[in-house]
């Protein structure tokens, strides 16, 4: 997965068009990401004795790392990742967009 944990993404598709975060959490088993601010959804929970109380809780659902675009740090702008190895051996990640290391 070309995406990780702490990088900037843009939503391209679905309820959050165009909205921005940072990527909290990576599943890259199911190619899926919780991003900050992001699919919020209402969860309705029963209370657990004193510990929760019930009611209606928001929380950041998954989303498919196909619904996202990673924002270069350095164009700021949504590019696609290519992997590329460098003189010394190390496997970065590379923008397309303006050809710098991601990494």
């Amino acid at each position: 997965m070309k995406i990780r944990k702490n990088d900037t993404v843009l939503v391209i598709a679905g309820k959050d068009k165009g909205k921005k975060g940072k990527v909290r959490f990576a599943y890259p088993e199911d190619e899926r990401l919780i991003i900050e601010g992001i699919n919020f959804i209402k969860k309705h929970a029963r209370a657990a004795g004193r510990v929760r109380q019930a009611g209606i809780i928001e929380r950041e659902a998954p989303i498919h790392v196909s619904n996202v675009m990673l924002l270069c740090s350095r164009c700021n702008h949504p590019t696609r990742v290519v992997f590329r190895f460098l003189e010394d051996g190390r496997k970065v990640r590379i923008c397309c967009s303006c050809h710098e290391v991601i990494d």
